[in-house]
Parts: C-alpha cells; sequence; structure tokens
C-alpha cells in the first residue's frame, strides 16, 4: 500500500511549530485531565481517555492504554510503560486504518506475558490527530510535503503525556522502564525523539521506519547526537522484505549506521528483515511479540 493511501500525504499546517507556553494561573501542571474512560473498548484491560489536552499542540488526542493480567488484583506493584503511536491501530477494530485489521497489542502482549517471555507492563497508545499526522511525527520540514513538528510532539509526550500517566497508572520511572515505538513516520518519530530524550526514553520498537522522509534527513541528526548518548537506548529495527527496494536499502542503512555509533547487535540492537514482510497492520502485528521481548525480556527473578 502506497503512502498517499495510508494517509501519510494528507495536507498539513504549513505554520511555524508551536512554542512551549509559559505557565498560566490556574493550569494543572503541563497537562490537563483526559475527559473520562467513558468508551466501550473490546476488552476490560483496555481503557479509553478521550480528548487528551495539550499546550504544546493545538489537537486533542484519545489514549488507549493496556494494563497488564493482574494488574488490578496487584495494588502495590508498578510496571514498565511502553508508548506506540497510532493508537487507533493497536488494538480496536472499530478504530484502525483498516476496519477489523489492527496490530493486536494486547493479545500478544498476554500471550507473551503469560508464557513468561515478557515482564508484565503497560502500553500507552496514542491516537495520530489525522490530517496533523505528518506534521507531529517528523523532525524536519521538507520543503514540499510541509511538517517538522515532531519536537513539540516530543514535549507533549515529555511534558504533558508521561506525567500525566504518572499520576494515573502505576507505570515505573526511569529510562530503563519506559519504552517507545511505532510504524512507518510513527517509526521515524519514535527513534527521533529516542535520540533527542534519551536520558528519557530507554527502550525503542521501530517498524519500517519512514528513512527516506526529507533525503534521509534522520541520519544526519543521528550522527550528530547518536556519539553522546550513553548508555545507547535499546533498539528493535525491523523492515519487510516486501516493503520496496528503497525501503529495505533505507532500513539497512540506518541498521549499519547504528552499528557505527555503537548500537550492538543482540545486545543494544536487534535488527530484523522480516521475511514476507509488508507495509501494513497486519504484518506489523507479526512483529509485535517479537519486540516485546527483545525490549522487555522476563527478568530472572
Amino acid at each position: 500500500m502506497d503512502l498517499e493511501t495510508r494517509g501519510e500525504l494528507h495536507p498539513v499546517y504549513h505554520g511555524p511549530p508551536v512554542p512551549l507556553p509559559e505557565m498560566a494561573p490556574g493550569w494543572a501542571g503541563w497537562h490537563a485531565e483526559a475527559e473520562g474512560e467513558g468508551a466501550e473498548t473490546p476488552h476490560p484491560r483496555l481503557r479509553v481517555h478521550r480528548g487528551f489536552r495539550s499546550r504544546v499542540l493545538p489537537d486533542r488526542r484519545d489514549l488507549i492504554v493496556y494494563v497488564p493480567p493482574g494488574y488490578d488484583e496487584h495494588p502495590g506493584r508498578q510496571y514498565p510503560v511502553l508508548y506506540l503511536n497510532d493508537g487507533q491501530n493497536l488494538f480496536d477494530g472499530r478504530t484502525s486504518f483498516i476496519k477489523g485489521r489492527t496490530w493486536e497489542v494486547r493479545e500478544a502482549a498476554d500471550a507473551a506475558i503469560e508464557a513468561g517471555e515478557v515482564e508484565p507492563l503497560v502500553i500507552v497508545g496514542i491516537y495520530n490527530t489525522g490530517d496533523r499526522r505528518l506534521a507531529e511525527y517528523t523532525h524536519e520540514r521538507d520543503w514540499q510535503m510541509g511538517g517538522g513538528e515532531a519536537d513539540a510532539y516530543g514535549q507533549l509526550l515529555t511534558r504533558e503525556l508521561m506525567p500525566w500517566i504518572g499520576e494515573h497508572y502505576r507505570v515505573k520511572a526511569g529510562r530503563e522502564f519506559t519504552g517507545l515505538g511505532g510504524s512507518s513516520l510513527g517509526g521515524l518519530v519514535s527513534l527521533y525523539l529516542g535520540l533527542k530524550y534519551g536520558e528519557t526514553i530507554g527502550r525503542l520498537g521501530v517498524f519500517s521506519p519512514s528513512v527516506w522522509w526529507n533525503h534521509k534527513s534522520i541520519l544526519g541528526v543521528l550522527g550528530q547526537i547518536a556519539p553522546k548518548i550513553e548508555p545507547k537506548p535499546r533498539m528493535w529495527l525491523s523492515i519487510g522484505d516486501q516493503e520496496g527496494r528503497i525501503a529495505l536499502k533505507d532500513t539497512e542503512l540506518l541498521a549499519a549506521r547504528l552499528r557505527e555509533y555503537g548500537w550492538v547487535d543482540d545486545a543494544t540492537l536487534r535488527y530484523e528483515r522480516v521475511r514476507g514482510g509488508r507495509h501494513d497492520e497486519t504484518s506489523w502485528a507479526s512483529r509485535v511479540r517479537p519486540m516485546l521481548r527483545f525490549l522487555f525480556p522476563r527478568s530472572v527473578e
């Protein structure tokens, strides 16, 4: 499926990124309450929060939160947390880009946890905002397509959403317990923000990243930031061999650059070229469990 069909190239806002404003009297920290959970979900351990508000970006966005088996039965336990972009595609076929097809994240997480492969964790799906998805998921402005608001999206994530999740869910603090992931442009922004906020985000799930954006400028960003990051964030990177020759070549190049800058295979980097993998939700669904196994392996007690 091409990028335009998937909604990667919708018209976007072409103004400058919205600056982070000063605190206003009466504002509850850097974030405000979401509008409540009142939405039906396909499973009792999925919780939807409507209309999360930001002072950094103009649009409200919904959240869908997965809690692991036993979460309610063990109120004293805290959990690692993984934030995933394009939240409407992760759990609920009624909201996904292609109706009925999701990443099946709950099913994969439940199976991996119950098999003892993965630490029980909280997973936060952040809905994209439709026409402004391209703008928020790109780190630099392209002269033809616009974009370039990923810095503002990163402020929303780290200064607004993460504190809100920390107040409403029992998640562990610290980079070693915090992950970020996504696919396509969502993979690109996950990589970019993982580099920029290396002191906050320690685990990255990068599916089929749009390395091509703005003449592969993410590789230049990597070269500037990566040498300064220690320890390296643990990264799971994948591409399907049916996603196109250019996408394959770009992702192979990204993997090679990561190794040059200090990522080590099977220690801080897992790169998978997925046989038969395509650029769609069905293919990404097949990669969720391997990603979780690498980023959040069950600790030996």
